[in-house]
């Protein structure tokens, strides 16, 4: 809920505070992908800290480690699991959001499944592999299709698409532009397309990098090596390629005024 106007300050001030917070807020940097439209970058912040971190590598670095060790397949994936469940209590505990960590856990749900079911330790790994296949043909086609992913993700960032705010334009009068119209908008002007284009490229260059180092390694059923890889290439790679694209995408500063 917003709160209450003043009756004690002026309206153009108080139009002027609400746009003083709006830009703290932009130039505070945010989490994930909504980190793309922010005007400053932090890397930790992007990956959700220390504690985002631990919960995107300790489920799989627990498995790897465990199987190394143990060359059994029954203890690292129970390891694995108990790893993403502590993750979660955690933060129910703590009254936290969980999306995070439900959404690892799930992820390690369907390898242990899969592994489980075939017998396969590397089969831990092959959801993952299957999923970068998937976004890597998607983003690829999007790039084909002249409609460069990157570029709907950027702009529906920055016009605030949230279900609140998609209700309030549908019940906007006739007579009143969208306020998404920027998010097609962008289409016709060949700067802006170009510059999708190049940062939807480099998501195309983080899936194919993954599935042409670990493919050969699930194949050969070297699991050490690919748990390995698969950590290396998870949050590191991501965050990297998450700052390129913010790097690319990014609205130039206005000039400091005197």
């Amino acid at each position: 809920m917003s709160d209450p106007a003043r009756h004690d300050v002026p309206p153009h001030e108080q139009n002027q505070q609400h746009q003083n917070e709006q830009n703290d807020h932009a130039q505070t940097p945010a989490r994930g992908m909504r980190a793309l439209a922010g005007e400053e970058f932090s890397a930790a912040q992007a990956v959700g800290g220390v504690r985002g971190l631990v919960e995107a590598v300790l489920p799989g670095l627990v498995f790897v480690v465990a199987f190394v060790i143990t060359n059994d397949l029954t203890v690292p994936l129970i390891a694995s699991v108990v790893a993403a469940l502590v993750l979660v209590v955690a933060r129910l505990v703590q009254r936290t959001p969980v999306t995070q960590a439900l959404g690892g856990l799930l992820g390690i749900a369907v390898g242990v499944v899969w592994a489980w079911t075939s017998g396969d330790a590397e089969d831990y790994y092959a959801g993952g592999l299957l999923l970068n296949a998937g976004y890597l043909v998607v983003l690829l086609g999007t790039i084909l299709a002249r409609r460069p992913a990157v570029g709907y993700v950027v702009e529906a960032l920055r016009a605030g698409l949230t279900p609140e705010a998609v209700k309030a334009d549908a019940d906007r009068p006739d007579d009143q532009p969208s306020a998404f119209a920027a998010l097609t908008a962008w289409r016709s002007d060949p700067a802006k397309m170009r510059m999708y284009s190049i940062a939807t490229w480099l998501w195309v260059g983080l899936f194919a990098l993954r599935l042409a180092v670990k493919t050969p390694l699930y194949f050969a059923g070297d699991v050490a090596w690919l748990g390995t890889f698969h950590l290396l290439l998870g949050v590191p790679l991501w965050a990297l390629v998450l700052y390129l694209t913010w790097y690319v995408v990014r609205r130039p500063k206005a000039p400091a005024q005197a």
